[in-house]
């Protein structure tokens, strides 16, 4: 086996789907799969800056990404290039599907930012969720996805937070 098909073995797709459309596509490493949880590191993928305000994300920004197969979320810690922790994003999501190296997460328009220190916990998007039609198309998901808020809100504001990455 080449070293080219070792390092294959190892990187699977993350497919970001939001409103039935792929929304991004990006080859990340796995890092682990424990059955349950997922994780997987990447660079940033979007394309230029991405600025909120209270956060930049931004060309060698790495990724170490967290998906459950039984949870309504995954999260995200971004450090930059040097290593520097910025924070976690975590995305309100259904659970995570890993079918073979395509790893297909469907965003449900909330999320939730931490920063690095931890004193800055911000809900994100509950405009856009409400606009979605979620609440109307499907109230058990929706209801879900909202309490999967919560308890993530929760989790980010105390110190179990870093025992969910561990």
């Amino acid at each position: 086996m080449s070293a080219n098909s070792a390092d294959a073995a190892h990187l699977v797709d993350v497919v970001l789907v939001k409103g039935g459309r792929t929304k991004i596509r990006y080859p990340a490493e796995l890092l682990g799969d424990d059955g349950t949880r997922i994780a997987v590191r990447a660079p940033w993928a979007g394309e230029g800056v991405r600025d909120f305000g209270f956060v930049r994300f931004e060309q060698g920004d790495i990724f170490t990404e967290y998906y459950w197969r039984d949870r309504w979320y995954s999260v995200k810690e971004v450090r930059t290039a040097a290593g520097t922790l910025k924070g976690w994003y975590c995305d309100i999501t259904r659970p995570a599907v890993l079918t073979g190296t395509e790893l297909v997460v469907e965003d449900l328009d909330l999320d939730l930012w931490r920063s690095a220190d931890g004193t800055d916990v911000r809900r994100l998007d509950e405009d856009e969720f409400a606009e979605s039609g979620l609440a109307e198309a499907d109230p058990a998901a929706a209801a879900t996805a909202l309490a999967a808020l919560d308890e993530l809100e929760t989790l980010a504001r105390g110190a179990d937070f870093d025992a969910l990455l561990k």
